[in-house]
């Protein structure tokens, strides 16, 4: 039986990937504005919009509806499902999925416990192993094994947007702003926790450089995915620069996209990160 990969919109992915998935939106709503991630709204609009607005914005878990879309479209033609979702400790989209499948067979759900290139790099591994020939139920349980070896770390260019969403005091974020202070966060067990604090983007740079070998080493072997948030890519390429020792000889090229609106809600413009698998 032919499978098709479902994932929700937050799964941040190389841009030709995305021609061989079926995506999900979520919604983000600025005020009473609403707008279909992806769809009515893309990464550029969406972070033109979050500089300009005084409104700060939020977003909606996808439905079981727009599940069921999908699934139905599966069905159809006679295919198999794998859906990878954000953790399911940030949004409800995980739960819209379980209840979305409930009445269809061969429809294998896994939590990524990541979210934007963290789960990105879940979606390409499962795309290899697609190519590979393996059904459903077999890429299924071999995501569900590799996604406890996912790593993402991410260095923030303001703690403006954390305190917007309420993940920070005022207090704390008006002194994260005289002192020059760029937090460096990861997703562990499914959920944002902060590494550490660098001041200003040099140290803030080796700080991230550190955590990664900290983690025990990138597998080169599988997916490797880097990304940045707002309209520019000048960070990430300066933060490239700066970490050359941990990509030389791993990477033929080094692949990155921009972060989606889930994550640059909290984060803002100007934040970079990177997703790997560990050795």
């Amino acid at each position: 039986m032919k499978t098709r990969i479902i994932i929700d919109s937050t799964m941040d992915l190389s841009p030709e990937l995305k021609s061989k998935v079926s995506i999900v939106p979520l919604t983000v709503h600025f005020g009473d504005e609403e707008y279909i991630d992806g769809v009515t709204i893309d990464h550029k609009a969406f972070y033109e919009k979050l500089v300009e607005t005084d409104v700060h914005p939020s977003t909606s878990q996808a439905t079981p509806d727009a599940f069921i879309k999908e699934f139905e479209k599966a069905k159809a033609v006679g295919e198999g499902a794998v859906v990878i979702t954000l953790s399911s400790k940030l949004s409800g989209t995980y739960q819209s999925a379980q209840i979305a499948a409930e009445d269809y067979e061969n429809v294998f759900l896994v939590d990524s416990g990541s979210v934007t290139i963290g789960g990105g790099i879940l979606v390409e591994y499962a795309l290899r192993l697609l190519n590979e020939g393996l059904e459903a139920k077999e890429i299924a349980e071999k995501l569900e094994e590799a996604k406890e070896r996912i790593i993402i770390i991410a260095l923030v260019d303001t703690l403006e947007y954390l305190k917007k969403g309420g993940r920070i005091s005022k207090t704390v974020a008006f002194a994260g702003a005289v002192l020059n202070i760029k937090p460096v966060l990861a997703v562990e067990d499914g959920e944002i926790t902060i590494l550490g604090k660098a001041r200003g983007s040099k140290m803030g740079n080796n700080l991230l450089v550190q955590e990664i070998e900290k983690s025990g080493g990138v597998n080169f072997g599988m997916p490797v995915l880097l990304g940045y948030s707002g309209l520019s890519d000048a960070l990430l390429l300066k933060y490239i620069e700066d970490s050359k020792s941990i990509w030389d000889g791993g990477l033929d090229e080094i692949h990155y996209t921009s972060i989606g609106s889930v994550i640059g809600t909290h984060a803002g413009p100007g934040a970079i990160a990177a997703a790997f698998f560990k050795k």
